[in-house]
């Protein structure tokens, strides 16, 4: 198990493309954050989820 935005989530094994693309996120209007480290989008689909990380993902909001 692994935490994802504070909630425990059984995504270990999977990549950041895989999560993001089975939990409908846009990749192209968020940051993700795993262990406190920002992850470059060219490494979304090489860098795999483990037991124990902990996930932040941030949205883009638009407005003003």
């Amino acid at each position: 198990m692994l935490k994802i935005n504070g909630q425990e989530t059984d995504a270990a094994g999977k990549s950041i493309s895989e999560y993001l693309s089975s939990a409908n996120y846009e990749p192209r209007q968020i940051v993700v954050e795993i262990n406190e480290e920002i992850i470059a989008k060219e490494r979304y689909g090489e860098t795999i989820l483990k037991d124990g990380d902990v996930v932040e993902i941030i949205s883009f909001m638009g407005g003003g």
